[in-house]
Parts: C-alpha cells; sequence; structure tokens
C-alpha cells in the first residue's frame, strides 16, 4: 500500500495537479544549478564576463590633447611598406622626428639672437605672455620642451626683424583674419575653440615666461620659419635648413634679410589684444607671405635707405695730383690760413654788446675815453 501510494504521487507530480508548471520549474533549477557552477565549465562565456578595467581613451581622443595630425603623432607602430627590392626587408617611413639628445648644431644655426628686452605697462607684458603661451600650446603641446623654446625663439626673431610687426601678439596673430594664410594656423583653423590642458598650458606657460625674460635658444639661431615634419611647404628648398627638433624642422633666410644685423627692429612695447583679428571680408582666403618675396622687399628697402644715405653724405676728398699732394694737398684748400683778426680796432670790438653785457659795455667806455 505505501509502495502504491508512493508510485501515485510521483506521477501525480507530473501527470497534473494544480501546482504542476511550479514543481517542473523547481525541478529544472535543481538540476541546472549544479551544471552551471562547476568549474572549468562554460568557457565559452568567459568574453561576457564584467571585469573592473575601463579602457582608457586614446591619447588624440581625449580634449585638450589632441591636434591636427594628433592620430599620426600617437602612433605607437609606425606602419611599414610592402617590400621592396630583393631585400624582403619592408623600409619604415621616417617620420623626421628627433629627440632632445639631438639637438641642432651651433655650427650651422649661426650666430646666436640678442636676449628679448620686455618693455611697457604691465598690460602688455600679460598680453604678451598670454600670445606666445597661446603659440606654444596650439603649435607645440606635444613637443619636447626644446620643441618649444625653439618655437619661442622663431617668434621673438620675427619681433626683432622689420620683415614682420614688432610686437608678440602681432607676430603670432599675423594675418588671423583670413580664412586661410595666416602665419600660425592655429589663429585661424578654429583651435582656439578647444580648451587647453591644464598641465600642458602650465610647460607652455613656464618656457613662454622665460623666452619672454631673456632666455635665448641658440641652437636654431635666427630662424624665422619652421614646418611639422609630415608635410613639405613650397617654399622649404629656398630657406636654409638648420634641422629638426621633435616634429618641426626650422629654416632661416638666405643672403643679408638672414644675418644678424637685419634682426635689428625695436620692440614697440605695446601689445594687441591677444585674440584673433576681426575676419576681413574683402579677402576671405588670402595667402600668407611668401618667405622669399619678404626677403627680396627687405633687401630692396635696404638698399634704397643705403642709397638715400648716400645722397646726403659729404662727397669724399678729390684725389690730387702727386705734386700737389706732396705740398699738402686737401690741407691746402682747408681754409686753415684765414687771418684770425678781423681788423676792427680794440676801442670798437664790444660795440653793440651793452644790451646784452652792460659791464662789458661799461668797460668799453672807459677805454674809449
Amino acid at each position: 500500500m505505501p509502495r502504491r501510494l508512493h508510485r501515485r504521487g510521483w506521477r501525480s507530480a507530473f501527470a497534473g495537479g494544480p501546482h504542476r508548471g511550479r514543481r517542473i520549474l523547481a525541478l529544472a533549477a535543481a538540476i541546472a544549478v549544479p551544471a552551471m557552477a562547476a568549474p572549468g565549465d562554460w568557457h565559452g562565456f568567459a568574453l561576457l564576463e564584467p571585469t573592473d578595467t575601463v579602457s582608457a581613451p586614446m591619447p588624440f581622443e581625449t580634449p585638450g590633447e589632441s591636434f591636427p595630425g594628433s592620430a599620426f603623432f600617437y602612433l605607437e607602430d609606425v606602419p611599414v611598406l610592402k617590400d621592396v627590392g630583393d631585400t624582403g626587408v619592408p623600409p619604415p617611413i621616417d617620420t623626421g622626428a628627433q629627440s632632445d639628445a639631438g639637438p641642432i648644431r651651433q655650427a650651422q644655426a649661426g650666430s646666436a639672437a640678442r636676449a628679448f628686452l620686455a618693455s611697457g605697462s604691465g598690460i602688455d607684458k600679460a598680453r604678451a605672455l598670454q600670445c606666445m603661451t597661446l603659440a606654444l600650446y596650439y603649435e607645440a603641446a606635444n613637443e619636447p620642451t626644446e620643441g618649444q623654446r625653439a618655437v619661442a625663439q622663431v617668434i621673438l626673431n620675427r619681433v626683432a626683424h622689420p620683415s614682420y610687426p614688432n610686437s608678440v601678439c602681432g607676430v603670432v596673430f599675423q594675418g588671423s583674419e583670413r580664412r586661410t594664410g595666416c602665419q600660425f594656423s592655429f589663429t585661424c583653423d578654429g583651435s582656439l575653440a578647444r580648451k587647453p590642458a591644464r598641465a600642458t598650458w602650465d610647460r607652455a606657460r613656464g618656457v613662454a615666461a622665460a623666452a619672454l625674460a631673456g632666455y635665448v635658444y641658440e641652437p636654431i639661431g635666427f630662424a624665422t620659419h619652421y614646418h611639422a615634419t609630415y608635410v613639405l611647404p613650397y617654399w622649404a628648398s629656398s630657406l636654409t635648413n638648420l634641422g629638426t627638433i621633435g616634429l618641426h624642422t626650422f629654416y632661416k633666410w638666405r643672403g643679408a634679410a638672414g644675418r644678424s644685423d637685419a634682426f635689428a627692429a625695436r620692440y614697440a612695447g605695446r601689445e594687441p589684444v591677444a585674440a584673433p583679428h576681426p575676419r576681413s571680408y574683402s579677402d576671405p582666403a588670402g595667402s600668407a607671405p611668401d618667405p622669399v618675396v619678404l626677403a627680396q622687399a627687405y633687401e630692396a628697402a635696404r638698399m634704397k635707405a643705403a642709397s638715400t644715405a648716400a645722397a646726403f653724405a659729404p662727397p669724399p676728398p678729390p684725389v690730387y695730383s702727386a705734386p700737389v699732394a706732396a705740398r699738402g694737398g686737401e690741407r691746402l684748400y682747408a681754409a686753415g690760413n684765414l687771418p684770425q683778426s678781423s681788423g676792427v680796432k680794440a676801442e670798437y670790438a664790444n660795440s653793440g654788446r651793452w644790451i646784452a653785457s652792460p659791464a662789458i659795455a661799461k668797460t668799453a667806455d672807459v677805454n674809449t675815453q
């Protein structure tokens, strides 16, 4: 009897009853839990397990760290070309980057520039610091410190050259009123809308402050131009290549425009507002001044100034024949043998001077008595 009841109870669990569905689910859970908990099983689900690791963004995806070409700059593995020739070795792509361990040779750059001498009011000095910091941040934020110093020296070299504005902000924001053709691309391509990263900004500000306080970065000498190593401007072959620091290659003018005596323009001491110029609609595209044209204009102005000075200079002494030169040459005609006396009698020498000096007039009257 108990055995028969047991069988009937077992069958009733599956055959019917008001709680049939609940019992089936409970039985399935009892079977599945040990199987899921068994170690070493179900390896296929390992990728779905949550982890505590958060994927960090790439450097060029971080606000304040991106700039034109930043994805290329942050590549860890430089891509290589396919096999060339019979060597079977894929040649690497040369990015042109250079570390601080190999600075530009001083002999190639020439003599060093003069130290910058700041002047003007406190507002002018604050504007100069702001403009210099903006240029170093947006032009060379990820460059080594030596690379930022080189960019700062280029700006100060331009301030000292008559072909460019004689203020720091004037040099930095030159041409910013145009859509293209500005001297420094960040001033007209929208880069200023990107908020700077604090740590990188502070580093650029320190380099800018040192340059404005008189620090001279000697390795680049009188360089006035540079470009990124992954581009090649049309004017590069017309200037003297001084070498590469970081991802920038630096150049100086050839001829008179690049000599040390050309960098003699006086700093104005008055700085315009540290911001881009209002956009010009009369010349929306424009173009940056050609470096070669600037050098030619400087040399033409220098020759004109020299000819003007020569026109007002006293004429050189004439060339005398040998007999005249033996008798004294120019000394014979220098009017050095004129008589020292005017022939006026002593008693009349002070005539007419009593108004200016009554004492002299009184003495002259005594002598005539």
